[in-house]
């Protein structure tokens, strides 16, 4: 089964095997990985699933559409170029070993 690396912004790490066609969000929110909340249940209306996702793996995604785009702009931690809803990221066989790191603070 393919795996995520949830990395915290101490260095912690959590490997979490993942579903294919699982979003990183109910992964993490299933396994109780601390700093991902998923308030809304992964309906993009609360940007509480704030990740910055790690090369090569970035560049593999699909580019995030208005509506993420739009929610990316309001999260609490600053947006970086690599800045995610982890909502909105679909596990794959392509992104086995993704490794995300989780923005601090979500709220």
């Amino acid at each position: 089964m393919p795996h995520v690396i949830y990395i915290h912004s101490n260095g912690e790490r959590h490997e979490v095997e993942v579903p294919i066609g699982q979003n990183l969000m109910t992964a993490a929110t299933s396994h109780d990985i601390e700093g991902i909340v998923g308030d809304c249940g992964g309906a993009m209306s609360c940007a509480t699933c704030h990740v910055m996702v790690e090369e090569p793996f970035a560049a593999l995604l699909p580019v995030p559409d208005d509506t993420e785009n739009q929610m990316l702009d309001f999260t609490a931690a600053p947006r970086e170029a690599n800045s995610r809803l982890c909502c909105q990221i679909v596990m794959s066989d392509v992104l086995d070993g993704i490794a995300v790191r989780i923005a601090d603070p979500q709220l």
